[in-house]
């Protein structure tokens, strides 16, 4: 199974961009997220031209998450099931990828998220961003066992370690980057998960963020790594590659973020 997960900021004018991309990777889930589009109008025609059954969550706007698959897949939550405000169900959509004749697996469930950005240190937005990292840490509580495949996929809006963002030492404030944030992001992956690239690729520096307010961020290297693919012990040890794909970012009209992608071997 290749899955990749891709922050398309706005998935009406990136389609373009996302049917080159899946052309070209072939991947069998492809996760995404700030789809910026209420339901109605998600458009899932031209991802269905591709072979892929899609699940979305969305809003006008703002946010939005989505899961195209090419393998049969069943949505199963969106948002928070805690009762609590907000469900955010639109940056929080789960699925379970099904087993097929040809390949009789464990199903496989995928927890796509969109983790909130933060604004600044001291805004209740950056409160917020720490109390939804805890939710999700329950929620894995609630509803997985460690000790079974679980995906989770996303633009976590984190970059865990100094060697994740360019220039760490002006950055101690930033919402992404800040102490808190970060130790907030290690608390929910602590659950249970394994940092698929940074398993496989242990001094990489590379990164899946480009600011556009930095014209030259891609040629200079000025960027942030805070989209993830972690997984379970259990399916992380069957992780054979995970990647950064820049060409996406690279294109006429990009999303300020580009793909990352890994394969799993069954």
């Amino acid at each position: 199974m290749l899955i990749a997960t891709w922050n398309v900021n706005s998935i009406r004018a990136r389609m373009p961009r996302v049917v080159d991309f899946c052309e070209k990777q072939q991947p069998d889930v492809l996760c995404v997220q700030e789809t910026k589009v209420i339901d109605e109008d998600f458009p899932a025609a031209d991802l269905q031209q591709l072979g892929y059954d899609v699940a979305f969550a969305g809003q006008k706007s703002y946010n939005g998450v989505a899961v195209a698959s090419r393998l049969p897949m069943k949505e199963i939550a969106r948002g928070f099931d805690d009762g609590g405000e907000p469900a955010d169900a639109s940056r929080l959509l789960i699925v379970q990828i099904q087993p097929t004749p040809e390949n009789p697996r464990t199903p496989v469930p995928v927890v796509n998220t969109y983790v909130p950005q933060g604004r600044d240190v001291d805004d209740d937005a950056f409160r917020y961003k720490l109390d939804w990292l805890q939710r999700l840490r329950a929620l894995f509580d609630r509803n997985w066992s460690s000790r079974k495949r679980l995906l989770w996929v996303g633009d976590m809006n984190v970059a865990p370690q100094p060697m994740d963002v360019w220039e760490p030492e002006r950055r101690g404030n930033h919402p992404d980057y800040h102490p808190d944030a970060r130790a907030a992001f290690a608390h929910a992956a602590e659950w249970g998960f394994v940092d698929c690239f940074r398993e496989l690729h242990p001094d990489a520096v590379e990164y899946t963020f480009y600011d556009y307010r930095d014209r030259h961020a891609l040629e200079n290297g000025n960027g942030w790594r805070v989209d993830h693919i972690m997984a379970t012990r259990a399916l992380a040890s069957l992780c054979t590659e995970c990647w950064i794909d820049l060409e996406p970012r690279t294109l006429e009209k990009p999303s300020d973020h580009t793909p990352l992608l890994a394969r799993f071997e069954f």
